[in-house]
């Protein structure tokens, strides 16, 4: 169980996304890229609101959130804990509004689904 400091976190002050969204999707992609892992302790919403100059209640509004969407629990006396979540799932969920705009672009171009998976393999396998 590691214990994470607020500059985890960075907000973009000219950014169309709210800070409260831009801190759930930064705590998504650090699941993900197993930063974060589960157990792991998120510095305190006072540490993460002094340290990124913004409202402590934009952050209690974001980790109450992640609460909600199981993402972090809450232990009692130790503070925001990452839940014991499915990693693979989590991956899966931010790759999905990519392949959900490029599958709408498919059908738009009126291209098959063999097409378009073939060109899909294609292009996976280019990276290498």
């Amino acid at each position: 169980m590691a214990t994470h400091t607020a500059s985890l976190f960075t907000i973009t002050t000219g950014s169309s996304d709210p800070i409260y969204r831009q801190l759930i999707e930064q705590v998504r992609r650090l699941i993900a890229a197993a930063v974060l892992k589960p157990g792991d302790v998120l510095p305190s919403v006072r540490d993460v609101a002094v340290t990124l100059a913004v409202n402590p209640m934009t952050v209690s509004k974001a980790y109450n959130m992640m609460e909600t969407e199981g993402l972090l629990s809450r232990a009692r006396g130790v503070g925001m804990l990452v839940a014991q979540s499915k990693l693979q799932e989590g991956r899966e969920n931010l790759l999905r509004p990519t392949l959900e705009r490029a599958a709408a672009e498919a059908r738009q171009l009126e291209l098959d689904n063999e097409t378009v998976l073939n060109l899909f393999k294609k292009i996976l396998g280019e990276n290498k």
